[in-house]
């Protein structure tokens, strides 16, 4: 009778601890809000790069166009991409400003994503874009937020698509 009392207390001490044992389990990880977060961080790092002047930077995140970079630097290598950024943001009117805001607005795919962006003014207001040369609010009203386009490229990186505001 020992014999079973003793095996049954072994048995019965063996399930307490296989129930007392937490599993520790990572939790699932959200590819899609992963990719998110790689391309809101790409967005932020270019804004920022462009306003605090490290063009080579900025350059290896921007996968958008330079032909209006190009023309505006008809003297310029086209090629030197960081030349091109410098000179958008320092002569050919690029408001290269601070970031105020940065809200992601959706996901096209799981490589392209969609950010409304504010940026501030050099006082630290918030940065409008008034009508242009002439134009009034009717035909051309005041903006103050912006869209940009972040895509996974066949590298794997994450790049802006688009320039800040151009202010003639």
């Amino acid at each position: 009778m020992k014999t079973i009392s003793g095996i049954i207390i072994v048995i019965s001490f063996g399930l307490f601890l296989a129930a007392c044992d937490v599993r520790q389990s990572e939790p699932p990880v959200d590819q899609a809000g992963e990719a998110a977060n790689h391309a809101q961080q790409s967005l932020v790092a270019f804004l920022e790069d462009l306003h605090n002047g490290r063009y080579d930077e900025a350059a290896k995140l921007y996968g958008g166009n330079y032909e209006i970079m190009i023309y505006h630097n008809p003297n310029h290598d086209p090629n030197d991409h960081s030349g091109l950024l410098r000179n958008a943001c320092t002569i050919n009117g690029t408001a290269c400003l601070e970031l105020k805001s940065i809200t992601l607005v959706g996901e096209g795919s799981a490589n392209v994503f969609e950010f409304k962006v504010e940026f501030m003014d050099d006082d630290g207001t918030l940065f409008v874009l008034g009508p242009c040369c002439g134009g009034n609010e009717t035909d051309t009203p005041s903006q103050s937020v912006f869209t940009f386009t972040v895509l996974k490229n066949n590298d794997g990186n994450f790049v802006v698509m688009e320039m800040p505001p151009y202010v003639p």
